[in-house]
């Protein structure tokens, strides 16, 4: 199993668990205590979770889904992989939405490539990397800042976003449980929603990482996606799961996992 794929599952078990120790860690993932303690480190430095004397907890500003900077090295090949394949969606004199997500900030480094473009975001980090591209006309969502997510949230941004019209968003999920896509955040959950309903075409950028869980709040039924993109790293029980509910999946090719 990849490094970052054993970090996930380390996160997310001491995420319900609230608190664990070490020697926990180690009997229930089955490897050794320094392999336990380096998963750890990386995850603390990354502002995941906080190591104590033999224990291991929940930072408090809250949980790992929420953090931008853990979300990003989560998956990063898939990512890349689902952004390449969104640029096919993508042509020029549109007005682009990008949500906060990491997938979509994944996108936004490829997003010049069609230019002239109008791209809309609320994220910090996918302004950041469109400001000094050429002949792509950005708009930056207002709203309150969320260090924990790198963007604007609120109801400023809400507003803001509905008093614009989007050709195509790009956006993505916490979590995929069954065909319903679910955040975390109740706040981000509304401005997602905001930008689904003031975009023609609305497309979904799932990593498989985000198979078979649940958030707290529902986003949206899946079959509300004009495209639903994911990998070949799904299962074959999800794929047809969505297919039979009438969700336009789309497959991206990735290869086995090393």
């Amino acid at each position: 199993m990849k490094a970052d794929a054993r970090r996930e599952e380390i996160a997310d078990y001491i995420t319900r668990a609230g608190q664990a120790r070490i020697e926990d860690l180690v009997e229930h993932f089955g490897v050794s205590r320094m392999t336990i303690h380096r998963h750890i480190d990386a995850l603390a430095q990354q502002g995941v979770l906080r190591k104590l004397h033999g224990m291991v907890t929940v930072q408090p500003s809250g949980l790992y889904e929420s953090t931008f900077r853990y979300r990003e090295t989560v998956g990063k090949a898939e990512k890349e992989a689902l952004a390449r394949a969104a640029m096919a969606y993508v042509e020029a004199g549109q007005a682009v939405m990008l949500d906060d997500s990491s997938t979509a900030c994944a996108l936004a480094d490829l997003l010049p490539e069609a230019r002239p473009l109008t791209v809309i975001t609320n994220s910090y980090i996918s302004a950041g990397k469109l400001i000094e591209a050429e002949e792509v006309d950005l708009i930056s969502l207002g709203g309150k800042y969320h260090r924990n997510y790198n963007a604007y949230i609120g109801i400023i941004c809400e507003k803001a976003v509905a008093s614009l019209r989007a050709t195509v968003l790009f956006c993505s999920a916490s979590a995929i449980d069954g065909v319903t896509a679910f955040i975390q955040d109740a706040q981000v959950t509304k401005v997602k929603q905001a930008m689904m309903a003031s975009s023609s075409r609305k497309i979904l950028l799932v990593d498989s990482s985000k198979f078979g869980k649940v958030a707290l709040n529902v986003l949206s039924d899946l079959t509300a996606f004009d495209v639903v993109l994911t990998t070949d790293r799904v299962g074959e029980a999800d794929r047809a799961r969505l297919k039979e509910a009438g969700v336009n999946l789309e497959i991206v090719k990735m290869g086995k996992s090393t």
